[in-house]
């Protein structure tokens, strides 16, 4: 399969994960000179493009970024919206109108795990499977039985090579970070271990309380949502052995950056091999 996508479908685009990150992230893939094709966004929220565009400049102001600048003016200008119900396949079908010709497209389900397979259903019932690749956001399922049946669902219509399941957490800079400074650093790595450390104490601050999330927290929770994912995600990296391989010798660590920060490591290695939080 090519490294390049005709375009970037993002499911949820008008959600709190949209307008906290994945705006922002794609005015840096921009500004790197990976983002040149459509991002169209789906979702059911009553709006038209216009309306998209504008929670879309809201989300840089949000993030204090400038919408009036170059990058974030290409951005805007490559959105595209398509209003619908995921439960239904015209939703799908109005997508696949938007996408034209376009076959290597790369799906990204910033939705709840529920709607994962019917997501899923809906682009293969649209004839725009093949060729293409589906991320996903954390959480997968809500358990190991729910998590089984999910990716048994998610394969009947993906190869596993196509399904990429990301938290984006571990896109996040101080995380990144750690795990660069335990591995380069001849003095701090020997002391990382079990005769050393005491404890080890993870603190999630948030400039933002549950808002508008209430029946994605309803439904969710809070151990659901941060804890079993970002939380312990960041304990196994704090604790992880060396990587194997190539793992930190040069050329093969990419260092962060203000585009990585803003969550899109996921969408950042999407974009260019093809965060409900």
């Amino acid at each position: 399969m090519s490294d390049r996508v005709d375009a970037l479908v993002i499911f949820g685009a008008t959600g709190d994960l949209a307008k906290l990150e994945t705006f922002p992230a794609l005015v840096g893939l921009v500004e790197r000179d990976v983002l040149n094709v459509p991002v169209i966004g789906v979702a059911k929220s009553g709006w038209d493009l216009e309306q998209f565009r504008n929670y879309a400049v809201a989300s840089l102001k949000l993030n204090n970024m400038d919408p009036s600048s170059p990058a974030a003016i290409k951005m805007l200008g490559l959105l595209r919206y398509v209003d619908g119900d995921l439960g239904d396949d015209e939703t799908y079908h109005a997508m696949s109108e938007v996408l034209s010709a376009g076959e290597r497209v790369l799906f990204y389900l910033e939705v709840p795990p529920v709607l994962f397979g019917r997501i899923a259903q809906g682009i293969a019932t649209a004839g725009r499977a093949r060729g293409a690749r589906v991320m996903v956001e954390k959480p997968f399922g809500t358990g190991l039985d729910s998590a089984r049946r999910l990716n048994a669902l998610m394969h009947q219509y993906f190869a596993e090579e196509n399904i990429y399941r990301v938290d984006h957490w571990l896109g996040l800079d101080p995380v990144e970070n750690v795990l660069f400074a335990r591995f380069t650093n001849a003095v701090i790595e020997p002391l990382l271990n079990r005769e050393h450390v005491q404890s080890i104490q993870i603190t999630m601050a948030e400039a933002f309380d549950v808002a508008d999330r209430g029946p994605f927290y309803d439904r969710t929770g809070a151990i659901r949502d941060v804890v079993q994912n970002h939380m312990l995600q960041v304990l196994a990296t704090v604790m992880a052995d060396p990587p194997d391989g190539h793992g930190l010798s040069p050329g093969w660590w990419r260092p962060s950056g203000r585009w990585k920060r803003r969550t899109r490591c996921a969408v950042s290695t999407a974009a260019t091999s093809t965060s409900k939080a």
